[in-house]
């Protein structure tokens, strides 16, 4: 076998088009994603168990489902009904990049929900016994003291969850689009080269990877400072005189 340098070198860029691709499919699956997860979390953490039953329903099926299958439905299956097609949505679910979107954003919502969820119950009682006695309302409690708190918590594994999505991402070639993945195999079509190609292709989802668990190290470090120990020395590095 020869490994062959040369073909990584001239097809790096098509590679770099596609981790665009990738950066947005992850972006913003994530963001709509979070935001759909936080009311839903919300929701299995209320006492009331009514309302409880339809977030229940949807973590259930979102996360006892494989993502390919739900990609599959969405991309697919939409397209088997005339009401869909004739609707106003269907500009939309007939694009495999928004098919995509829709899907991840579903499937990590799910995840997320639950993780949040935790970290909702996980808050100390105390702290939302002080914020009771201070006489706050329920959506000014949820606001100042539940939903700060659950993302500090819930941030380390938040954090897994985008990786896990990146990972995941790799899936939308499967409907056509010309992500990391995707240009990869686009590339190996042409040239017969998939052990370079899938190389430098697993290269650039590590680089991402590497600078995503930086980030939310940086961020997690930022929200939950008041967590962490910090001697004399550290103390008198940023103020000498708190140190005295």
């Amino acid at each position: 076998m020869n490994w062959s340098w040369d073909v990584i070198i001239d097809y790096f860029p098509r590679l770099l088009d596609g981790v665009w691709v990738t950066l947005e499919l992850v972006f913003l699956s994530g963001l709509f994603g979070l935001l759909l997860a936080v009311p839903l979390a919300l929701m299995r953490a209320s006492p009331n168990r009514w309302l409880r039953i339809l977030p229940f329903g949807y973590i259930f099926f979102f996360r006892g489902t494989p993502l390919l299958v739900q990609i599959f439905l969405i991309y697919y299956g939409s397209s088997q009904f005339d009401a869909v097609r004739e609707s106003a949505l269907w500009p939309i679910l007939k694009e495999p990049y928004w098919c995509a979107i829709i899907a991840f954003t579903l499937n990590t919502a799910a995840y997320s929900a639950e993780l949040i969820r935790g970290a909702i119950q996980a808050i100390p009682k105390g702290e939302l016994e002080a914020a009771d006695a201070f006489g706050m309302s329920k959506a000014l409690k949820i606001r100042r003291i539940v939903l700060p708190r659950a993302f500090g918590i819930v941030l380390p594994a938040y954090g897994n969850e985008l990786i896990l999505m990146l990972k995941s991402s790799s899936l939308a070639s499967t409907i056509t689009l010309l992500d990391i993945t995707g240009a990869a195999r686009t590339i190996i079509a042409r040239t017969y080269t998939p052990l370079e190609i899938f190389f430098a292709a697993g290269m650039l989802y590590l680089v991402i990877s590497a600078i995503m668990i930086g980030g939310f190290r940086l961020l997690e470090r930022r929200l939950n400072r008041h967590q962490h120990y910090r001697g004399p020395d550290e103390v008198a590095k940023v103020d000498p005189r708190l140190a005295e």
